[in-house]
């Protein structure tokens, strides 16, 4: 007997709708047969933060909830009980999907899906590629889908892959860092630890179980930016190299022991080079350094519009600075103040030439009445207010004077005022190096590089430079300038260029004096 049209059960009714592969959703607290498998979570990184996605999986894919999405992403959702469709929105734009098609129609285009939807209970589930393949043609950021690294990375954030490999050889250990696209850099020796901190805003790395007996004990995650490479106790040095072609960039941390007693293989010279003792062959011209964290004590310098002060900013790159050249360099270098302290101009150069340093930095941060003015600027000193008369006599041989026991002896004899004449083709150079570093990795000024008659240069009996590492002035710039990431970029851009001033300086010393110019990047090194 036929059955009533009023009796027809939800079996029929979905075949005669064309979805018969598919079951009725199960009363509510009833879970399906089908229920998928747990899996790892996705995380979905934003400027506003991280937050989790549930993975499920049904072997051998793996799909989302869409649920979730539209939680995530700002969806809207409606289902078409009577045509089986299901139709995604965001902001007027849509996606069609049908339950037993691999195909989703966004605002009229046709894309396949790895997979159909999927329903559990009461929700339905989607393919991971849904993301990249449909959700990123509608959605109003760009949408950077990793399934090998559980991410999805929306908007333009920084998130390079890198790929970290380590070998032991002998006394050295290697661990190579393969990072793509590339992002400046940053390594810096902490206790028991090398830290590589990378200007990103996360990372997509998988760390490999790694030990090399007494150098290596581990490699981790120090913070969602910072990798850390445990060292072991018989750790001694370590020396870095770069390299790398296209987007990617190679870096190289050896770890040397106490049994290294000569370089290994053939480095590249590169801006991040290793310390004189491990490479007797480089030049000694520049074995100390004087760092001058402008103004401290009384003098609070520039004052940024959030209250950041000028003496506070400079002494904390200063310390940071200093740690690097002497980590990485093995130079000895000294602070003309390590303390919030007050020290007159003059005081300073004397510090430096006290020490008789091979070099002068003196850092500050910027200020203008307009608030838009932004960028770093490296000065040298201008001697237009001396005249050609100061440059010959603190060129000048000397003066002669008589010794104990009879006879004479030439002693270099230079008037305070004048004694940074004699080193002005050596600084513009320096200068030069610096603003090619510095460009390489913070904003520079529309005037990058300039001559000014500073009081602090003026004594510096050996090559000098004041550096303005911004405008505290400028609210965008005051925060950056109190960053620690911003402020490491800085002391890698500065320790590059003491290491190509050294060569400028061993250039010096085989060439006549001023015939040597500003040298170029060594080759085969590359900026990050």
């Amino acid at each position: 007997m036929e059955e009533p049209l009023t009796r027809v059960g939800p079996t029929v009714l979905a075949v005669f709708l064309g979805l018969a592969s598919f079951e009725p959703a199960p009363p509510d607290g009833v879970v399906s047969a089908q229920q998928p498998a747990a899996r790892p979570p996705l995380s979905i990184l934003t400027r506003e933060g991280r937050r989790s996605l549930t993975v499920a999986a049904r072997d051998p894919r793996e799909l989302l909830f869409l649920d979730e999405l539209a939680d995530a992403f700002q969806l809207t959702v409606r289902e078409d009980t009577l045509a089986g469709g299901i139709t995604v929105s965001y902001k007027n734009r849509t996606i069609i999907l049908t339950p037993d098609q691999a195909l989703a129609s966004v605002s009229g285009r046709l894309v396949s899906l790895s997979s159909a939807p999927a329903r559990d209970g009461r929700r339905w589930l989607v393919p991971l590629d849904f993301i990249s393949r449909a959700l990123s043609l509608v959605y109003d950021a760009r949408l950077d889908l990793r399934p090998a690294s559980r991410l999805i990375i929306v908007g333009d954030l920084r998130v390079p892959a890198i790929g970290i490999r380590g070998e032991q050889a002998g006394p050295v250990a290697r661990v190579a860092f393969e990072i793509s696209p590339r992002v400046p850099q940053t390594i810096t020796q902490a206790p028991g630890q090398i830290l590589v901190h990378f200007d990103a805003d996360a990372l997509d790395v998988s760390i490999p179980t790694f030990a090399a007996a007494g150098l290596v004990s581990g490699i981790r995650t120090a913070d969602q930016t910072t990798l850390a490479i445990e060292l072991g106790p018989r750790f001694r040095q370590y020396r870095s190299s770069m390299g790398g072609d296209g987007s990617t960039l190679r870096t190289t941390i050896e770890i040397l022991g106490d049994e290294t007693t000569e370089p290994v293989g053939q480095p590249t010279p590169l801006p991040d080079a290793p310390p004189e003792a491990l490479f007797p062959s480089l030049s000694t011209a520049l074995r100390t350094a004087v760092i001058d964290p402008g103004h401290g004590g009384s003098e609070d310098g520039a004052r940024g519009q959030a209250g950041s002060l000028e003496k506070e900013i400079t002494l904390n790159v200063a310390r940071r600075l200093k740690a690097a050249l002497e980590s990485q360099l093995g130079i000895r270098v000294i602070l003309t103040r390590d303390g919030d302290e007050t020290v007159p101009l003059d005081h300073r150069a004397a510090i430096a030439n006290n020490n008789k340093a091979d070099l002068f930095i003196s850092l500050h941060a910027n200020a203008s009445l307009q608030r838009i003015a932004r960028g770093a600027e490296v000065f040298y000193l201008s001697v237009d207010g001396y005249g050609d008369e100061a440059r010959r006599t603190a060129e000048s041989a000397g003066h002669i004077l008589p010794t104990f026991g009879g006879g004479t002896r030439d002693i270099q004899v230079i008037l305070w005022e004048m004694a940074q004449t004699r080193y002005i083709e050596a600084s513009a150079a320096l200068a030069t190096i610096m603003e090619e570093e510095l460009r390489t990795r913070v904003e520079l000024s529309p005037r990058p590089v300039q001559q000014a008659p500073f009081r602090v240069l003026v004594g510096a009996n050996m090559p000098a430079v004041l550096v303005e590492m911004g405008f505290v002035s400028n609210a965008e710039e005051e925060q950056r300038l109190t960053s620690g990431v911003h402020q490491s970029l800085i002391v890698q851009a500065l320790l590059n260029g003491v290491v190509r001033f050294r060569s400028y300086l061993e250039q010096r010393r085989t060439t006549s004096p001023g015939g040597a110019s500003p040298p170029k990047k060594p080759t085969g090194a590359s900026r990050p």
